[in-house]
C-alpha cells in the first residue's frame, strides 16, 4: 500500500488510542542520513476540554536544545505529515494495549506492525511544558 495512505490508517490508530485514554507515547525515527534531528516525540498532555499533545524535537549534538510545544492533533499530525520520509521512515505508537509500528520501504510503500505494549501506563507529559 502506498505510505501515504497507510499513514491515515495509523493515524485513525492514534486518534482512537488518544480518545480511550491508552496513548503512552509516539515516537519519529530512522532517519535517512546522520542529521541534527534525532527524534519527533508526541506525549498526551492533560487538559480539560480539548485533547493536546507535547511535540518535542530531539538534536543530535547536545548543544542544540530540544524544542517542545503544545499543539492541538491535528497540528501535531500535519508536523508528523511534513517529516514523514524527510527524513523518518518509521513511526512508533506506544499504547498501553499494544505497541504499532509503520515503516516505509526503499519503494514507497507503508507497512503496519503490531506487538505487545511495552508500556502499561500513560505518563502525561507536564502541563507546563513551553
Amino acid at each position: 500500500m502506498p505510505y501515504k495512505e497507510a499513514f491515515v490508517l495509523f493515524l485513525e490508530q492514534v486518534k482512537e488510542s488518544l480518545e480511550k485514554g491508552e496513548f503512552a507515547k509516539l515516537t519519529m525515527a530512522k532517519t535517512i542520513g546522520k542529521l541534527e534531528l534525532k527524534n519527533i516525540f508526541l506525549r498526551p498532555v492533560a487538559y480539560k476540554d480539548d485533547v493536546k499533545v507535547l511535540l518535542k524535537f530531539s538534536y543530535r549534538p547536545r548543544e542544540i536544545e530540544d524544542l517542545e510545544e503544545k499543539l492541538n492533533l491535528e497540528e501535531a499530525f500535519d508536523v508528523l505529515r511534513e517529516h514523514l520520509r524527510n527524513p523518518f521512515l518509521s513511526v512508533l505508537l506506544f499504547t498501553t494495549t499494544k505497541d504499532v509500528t509503520f515503516k516505509i520501504n526503499k519503494k514507497g510503500a507503508g507497512t503496519i506492525t503490531e506487538n505487545s505494549p511495552t508500556f502499561h501506563n500513560v505518563t502525561e507529559a507536564e502541563n507546563d511544558a513551553k
